[in-house]
């Protein structure tokens, strides 16, 4: 139920009415195959919808974006003659009919969208909405970033209950593993005792906090709903490709393209690695050896090495793995017993400079710290660069404070630099000395999560709780920083263009920003879904950038292309 009289900003669905021949202030629109105007329920047109088309019995979905005249095209080269569902994404709006138009070839067709108010908008919120209209400070507010990573704020705020019942929810939801999902609720083979101990009169609080903020009192929410706003401008110049994935339970983690334009993405909750053809849409999946059976099953990152061969970080399958695509056929690299003190975890890989001295890097959750492998002798060697641990895991150290490894890159000499994710920390492995040196980010508690290295040795990447794009200069050992500015925004990750520019993705708004480094322009830009943003690659292969995105919640895949 929703409190009456409360206002927030909406986006739509529509009655659809085929016209004939495009009027003048359409012209724009004389290449499309498919074009209209989004107008609301008054009959002024509507910016920043977005519309998309799904042609009969495809999985794919192409998507566009109003302009500031309402009107939207879908140019020929994205959609072929045939029968199509169109839909909508604008919060506070439904469709108000079918929606479904057939688009003829040798012309344009068009399809006028009027719009329809909707009263309930719970499932139309991003984590972003809720974060932003719940009672609360911003330090209460950002403890349930971390339960975002798993399921919606929704869940929480759209409950009946008591503090003393989400105590209990708490400690089960601690027994999940990073990859559980609705569908594959995976359990951890072991939780640090940590866990509870570190919450300590946290858990009490943080359960108060949400019984505060739930439908336990009266059976409604006692705050109004505030939503962020519909892309403007630039933001509308975009057109999406939405790939549907073979199975609701596939949790497409990392997404990037090789050489001749194949998607592979890593699947966070099963031992695959996929395969996309963007052309047709049709997965392929090629199982990974299982190492571990009891332990939970996925993978995480993937990235290239020098000649062109994947690399896949295996969880809590305990290494790392090289896929051969001629063959079919993976590689394992399984750390050593002898360096697992608790259990393993390897969320990252860093082989992008293999060839300097037959090295690979990875992250290892449970010192926390990294592995270095040689696959040439198969030699393991392990950093511990937080110093020795107090406790039985979790990430107390000698000076008191929680620390763990995320992104791992190399440079140019295969030394190694990582975002210390827990703390607030670069860290710097010398190849050759195996010295390590910590460089404090200048925003306190930002979190820094993945990011890339591009040719001029300088670490791009995302502060998660910051709320910041970052830039680390390996070569001065000096920061810069740009504030994203649209609340709880979350990115995960920040990759660099062929031109320069910045992108990231918001693992909280289902937002991507577009930055401009020398002048500090940022565009902001929706995605079609709701999205739990992780990975983004930038295919720069062709004359625009193009970005590619797992929906890691949403078992789908999504081809971003910006027109500027």
């Amino acid at each position: 139920m929703r409190p009456s009289g409360f206002r927030f900003a909406l986006a739509a669905a529509a009655a659809l009415v085929l016209t004939g021949p495009l009027p003048l202030a359409h012209a724009a629109a004389a290449r499309a195959a498919l074009s209209g105007e989004v107008t609301s329920p008054e009959g002024r047109p509507m910016e920043g919808v977005i519309v998309g088309a799904t042609r009969a019995g495809s999985t794919i979905t192409v998507e566009v974006v109003s302009n500031h005249a309402g009107d939207y095209q879908f140019p020929a080269s994205s959609i072929a003659p045939g029968r199509y569902q169109l839909r909508v994404r604008a919060i506070g709006y439904a469709l108000a009919g079918p929606g479904e138009v057939t688009v003829r070839g040798g012309g344009t067709t068009t399809a006028n969208l009027s719009l329809r108010t909707v009263e309930d908008i719970d499932d139309q919120m991003t984590n972003a909405d809720w974060l932003i209209s719940m009672r609360g400070n911003r330090r209460q507010k950002d403890l349930l970033l971390n339960c975002t990573t798993c399921h919606t704020v929704e869940r929480i705020v759209t409950s009946h209950f008591t503090a003393q019942d989400f105590g209990g929810v708490m400690q089960v939801m601690a027994g999940f593993a990073n990859q559980a999902s609705d569908l594959e609720p995976q359990r951890k083979l072991k939780i640090p005792q940590s866990i509870a101990a570190n919450w300590g009169e946290g858990k009490a609080t943080l359960a108060r906090f949400m019984a505060s903020n739930d439908e336990s009192a009266g059976g409604k929410l006692s705050y109004p709903l505030r939503t962020l706003p519909r892309p403007t401008g630039r933001g509308t110049d975009v057109i999406y490709t939405v790939y549907a994935l073979p199975r609701p339970s596939i949790q497409p983690h990392d997404v990037v393209v090789d050489r001749s334009g194949t998607v592979w993405f890593s699947e966070f909750g099963d031992d695959n690695l996929g395969r996309l053809d963007p052309r047709t849409g049709k997965v392929k999946e090629y199982t990974i050896p299982t190492m571990r059976p009891q332990e939970p099953k996925g993978s995480l990152d993937l990235e290239f090495d020098e000649r062109g061969n994947l690399w896949i970080a295996r969880m809590n399958q305990g290494g790392i793995a090289e896929f051969n695509e001629k063959t079919g056929k993976f590689k394992v690299y399984e750390v050593p017993k002898p360096l697992i003190t608790v259990t393993t975890q390897q969320p990252m890989v860093a082989p992008e400079h293999r060839e300097v001295d037959g090295k690979i890097w990875m992250n290892a959750e449970s010192i926390p710290g990294l592995y270095r492998v040689d696959i040439r002798t198969g030699k393991w060697q392990v950093w511990k660069p937080y110093g020795v641990m107090k406790g039985g895991g979790g990430g107390e150290y000698a000076f008191g404070r929680p620390h763990s490894v995320y992104g791992v890159y190399s440079d140019a000499h295969n030394n190694a630099f990582f975002c210390d994710f827990s703390g607030e920390n670069i860290g710097e492995i010398d190849a050759k000395t195996g010295k390590v040196t910590l460089f404090p980010t200048p925003t306190p508690h930002s979190r820094p999560r993945r990011g890339e290295m591009d040719a001029q040795g300088r670490l791009w990447f995302a502060e998660w709780r910051g709320d910041n794009i970052g830039m680390f200069d390996t070569r001065t050992h000096k920061f810069k920083e740009w504030p994203i500015p649209l609340p709880y925004f979350a990115p995960y990750q920040a990759v660099r263009d062929k031109n320069g520019e910045i992108w990231a993705g918001g693992m909280s708004s289902d937002r991507i920003v577009r930055l401009n480094p020398k002048t500090g322009r940022m565009t902001v830009y929706l995605l079609p879904d709701s999205t739990n943003i992780r990975r983004m690659f930038v295919d720069d292969s062709g004359p625009r950038p193009v970005l590619w995105i797992g929906n890691n919640h949403g078992a789908s895949i999504v081809r971003m292309e910006p027109l500027d």
